[in-house]
């Protein structure tokens, strides 16, 4: 595949327990997939360092202005960070992320409509990923070298690539120290979290179906996946990105999302008329020991929520080890309605 073409968003996957990388290249049209080992989790692996900085401000929700020079010495006094930063790319890779680097302001995409009143404290360490790259929040495109063909199709339907001629940024906002704790912003990594997890067996009751089609078309609304090719019929899959967690819970939404009722009903309506149909709610930090709709901020997707649930739809939920260099599903936590 030439470089030019890597718009279709490839990432890479890693077998936690070996500590070993496996390519997973997904085209416009075609997915190619390592085969199915035991206990493989799902990963999304960065191509370079992303730059550290100092959050100030957030005049609209999809722009951020953030500090950069002179931050990377306070990072590598968190533990969980500090290995990251030792390294050559983390302090010298960038001009921007260098150690003792001149300061400058500069904007970020904020791929995230949520609040995030309690990530986004002005003040607060913050990793941005440049823009330049053309997969999404900076993630690699792996050699195909290593990985074998498996009879599933993936089609995207829509747009596969960034409008970057049309970006009036040259960064997105990808992670978030909260006390240490690094969390992931980019609302897009889910969706490729779960795709890389139907692809490598991640999702055991989800490997009768062949075929994954992402962005499909259902009702007024898009699904994130249609799952086909099984006798059982097919599947509807929605992936919901969470970043709030309370005490331990994990919270959705953080903001009213008329969008996100119009999807629980939609899936409702579709078990109605006899598919299959899930809402994956995708924890972008590992903090969590359970998820429940945010009824405080929310309460009508609470409400659909649990109807949904009555008609048939199912929920689960999982959280992931967030670190500078990859994202990966991690385990799944209970869901309290």
């Amino acid at each position: 595949m030439q470089a030019q073409t890597l718009h279709a968003v490839a990432y890479g996957v890693l077998r936690m327990d070996e500590n070993e990388d496996v390519g997973v290249r997904r085209r416009a049209f075609l997915s190619v997939t390592p085969p199915v080992t035991p206990r493989e989790k799902p990963c999304v692996k960065r191509d370079e360092a992303p730059i550290a900085g100092t959050f100030i401000s957030r005049p609209n929700r999809f722009f951020a202005e953030v500090m950069l020079g002179s931050v990377v010495e306070r990072a590598g006094r968190s533990p969980r960070l500090g290995p990251w930063l030792e390294r050559p790319e983390a302090r010298g890779g960038t001009e921007e992320g260098a150690s003792g680097g001149a300061s400058r302001m500069v904007g970020a995409h904020v791929a995230d409509p949520g609040r995030l009143e309690e990530l986004l404290v002005p003040g607060r360490l913050v990793y941005l990923a440049s823009a330049r790259t053309k997969s999404l929040g900076g993630f690699e495109a792996p050699a195909p070298d290593s990985v074998a063909p498996r009879p599933m199709a993936a089609r995207r339907h829509g747009p596969c690539e960034p409008q970057g001629s049309r970006r009036k940024t040259s960064y997105d906002l990808a992670l978030v120290d909260h006390e240490g704790l690094l969390v992931s912003v980019d609302s897009r990594v889910p969706n490729d979290l779960v795709f890389v997890g139907l692809q490598v067996g991640f999702f055991p009751d989800l490997a009768l179906y062949s075929e994954v089609r992402r962005e499909c078309a259902y009702g007024e609304s898009r699904i994130d996946f249609r799952l086909s090719g099984s006798a059982a019929g097919d599947c509807l899959l929605e992936v919901k990105s969470v970043t709030l967690v309370r005490g331990g819970r994990a919270l959705f939404p953080d903001a009213p999302t008329a969008r996100g009722l119009r999807h629980v009903r939609e899936l409702a309506r579709a078990v109605a008329q006899g598919l299959r149909a899930i809402v994956v709610f995708v924890i972008q930090r590992e903090d969590a020991d359970s998820l429940s709709p945010n009824d405080e901020t929310d309460p009508a997707f609470g409400a659909g929520l649990r109807e949904a649930v009555r008609s048939g739809v199912e929920v689960r939920a999982y959280t992931c080890r967030v670190a500078l260099d990859r994202i990966c599903l991690h385990r799944e936590v209970p869901v309290v309605l």
